[in-house]
């Protein structure tokens, strides 16, 4: 099956600054930040050509052995003394911390979750236990409000303060603050407005110590028409703006820039799942619910934050927790970046309010091969995600006109409801095939245009006819680069697949695999002669990036 699909860009026509909204990471385990994998794959990131790349992860303030954990981590920042006095702890803390700026990226703060000696006990369920058992703790203890709000504002306190002595004003100015994860479901025992509360007290503190550092929240999950979540970020948006403040008595409290998660999809734990595939149109949809509401609070000039922005809602699960998961090791995960984030990029456009997505994906230590976890390497090798942000790295500044007839435009956030919160069910067989991308012009002059084709469902077969014309490019020969993602291209699973799926790759069969994972061409270099305009014709599969230079 085949269809022609006409993409034009016009090289003399500028269409303003292409942000590069790409440039945010997160994953939960923060003990995985400083280990030999996660310091080379944080090195990965640096190395591309625009960062810094800002990086959150979860379970900073948490008690525990400090070593890392699937879903758990802990640096025992804060503990107290038989007198009830509080004791800092920052050495596990400044690992990470260190672990991102050495490397030259940027720390993208999240301030949580609640350490042992601070949680009120009131919150737990009764289990006839005693609060000292740890496990306790470990399994809900982190999720509940401060005994006491005025000491955890001391200990927010202390902790910018140590950020602002450690590494300077003006260094720590540059970087993120957000407080907790996800308040509206069980990462909060406490109601909206003790999250509210918990926030005016975070704000007081870290602004005491430095006015310019940037703070927000509320972090809270997929919004949907009628939702929990979207009743949360009412609530704390109106709180922000006309509340109470718990910890001043004025009105309203300080909110620097807002974040708020989005997810295509949630595959639980069910080994003989049937197919299910991520929404491209469910994840977009959530976005615009989420800016409606940001605009009707007045808050449009705030910076967006997807703090979470990804397919689905379980990092950790692999293909042997739930079959699905297999999209992405594959080509499809590039694809699917590929389409929300260049949706996102228009609705950014469409709603004069900056929106960066972060993709909630690392690296998980002592995997199996192809595992299937939410990470961009697996074993040291780099899936084909990662040479989507190899390609995003890649890019300049300046947008150029791009028009496709292949794309599936905005207009299907008209409808009620995009996707099912339940995909269990959905496969996406018989959707259109989407058919976009960009163009913008490079560092030195070059003209670089990215087109996506992505279709949810990832068992699609379809090749697509691509007429690309570019004008404005004046007499001149030029010299034609084509990078390629597809099943076959920078897409080490295919090679790992033909090496027979070994769990634990190693030699020369590990050296095959390792050899596929760069940004690969489609094809030989090209140069034409052009009298203005140019002329390019090639196939693009249901799933794949191609990435042209035209120098």
């Amino acid at each position: 099956m085949s269809k022609q699909v006409n993409v034009k860009v016009d090289a003399g026509v500028s269409m303003g600054v292409q942000e590069h909204l790409w440039r945010y990471i997160g994953y939960d385990e923060c003990n995985y930040t400083y280990i030999p994998e996660g310091v080379e794959l944080l090195k990965k990131f640096a190395a591309l050509e625009d960062a810094p790349y800002y990086f959150r992860t979860h379970f900073m303030f948490c008690t525990g052995n400090c070593h890392g954990t699937y879903k758990f981590g802990s640096t025992n920042i804060y503990w107290e003394n038989g007198n009830g006095e509080p004791v800092y702890d920052f050495t596990y803390y400044d690992y990470i911390i260190d672990a991102f700026l050495k490397t030259g990226n940027k720390p993208f703060v999240e301030l949580g979750f609640m350490p042992k000696d601070l949680v009120d006990t009131n919150y737990l369920r009764p289990t006839g236990g005693d609060w000292e058992n740890y496990a306790q703790y470990k399994e809900v203890g982190w999720t509940c409000p401060p005994k006491d709000y005025g000491k955890w504002h001391d200990f927010i306190k202390a902790v910018a303060s140590h950020l602002v002595e450690k590494y300077g004003e003006e260094e720590v100015k540059s970087w993120y603050f957000e407080l907790w994860n996800e308040p509206d479901i069980f990462y909060w025992s406490g109601t909206a407005a003790e999250y509210c509360k918990l926030y005016d007290y975070t704000e007081h503190a870290v602004h005491e110590v430095l006015p310019e550092l940037r703070l927000s929240g509320p972090a809270v999950t997929g919004i949907f028409e009628g939702g929990h979540a979207q009743k949360f970020f009412r609530f704390f948006l109106n709180h922000c703006r006309d509340g109470a403040n718990f910890c001043t008595q004025e009105k309203g409290t300080r909110l620097d820039f807002i974040t708020f998660h989005v997810k295509g999809g949630g595959f639980p734990f069910e080994m003989h799942a049937p197919k299910a595939v991520p929404s491209v149109e469910s994840l977009v949809h959530q976005v615009k619910l989420g800016l409606d509401i940001i605009q009707e609070y007045g808050y449009q000039d705030c910076e967006v934050v997807l703090s979470e922005a990804d397919p689905d809602g379980w990092a950790a699960g692999g293909i042997y927790d739930n079959a699905n998961m297999i999209f992405r090791n594959t080509e499809y995960y590039a694809t699917y970046v590929a389409s929300t984030y260049e949706k996102i990029d228009q609705l950014s456009s469409q709603y004069g309010i900056r929106v960066r997505p972060l993709a909630w994906a690392f690296m998980f230590p002592g995997e199996r091969c192809f595992e299937g976890t939410r990470t961009f390497t697996t074993q040291g090798i780099d899936k084909a995600v990662f040479n989507m942000f190899k390609i995003y790295g890649s890019l300049g500044n300046e947008k150029l006109s791009f028009e496709s007839d292949g794309t599936k435009k905005l207009e299907f956030l008209k409808e009620p409801e995009i996707g099912v919160k339940n995909h269990s069910q959905y496969t996406g067989e018989g959707e259109d095939t989407d058919v976009a991308g960009f163009a913008v012009r490079g560092k030195n002059g070059e003209i670089q245009i990215v087109i996506y084709s992505h279709c949810n469902d990832r068992d699609k077969v379809e090749d697509q006819k691509i007429s690309l014309m570019v004008d404005g490019i004046g007499e001149k020969e030029v010299k034609i680069r084509h990078y390629r993602i597809d099943s076959e291209h920078s897409n080490p699973y295919a090679e790992w697949v033909r090496q027979g799926s070994p769990l634990f790759p190693e030699g020369e069969q590990y050296d095959a695999i390792k050899a596929r994972d760069g940004l690969e061409k489609l094809c030989e270099d090209e140069t034409a002669a052009v009298n203005g305009t140019l002329s390019l014709e090639f196939s693009l599969p249901a799933h794949a990036v191609s990435y042209l230079v035209i120098e």
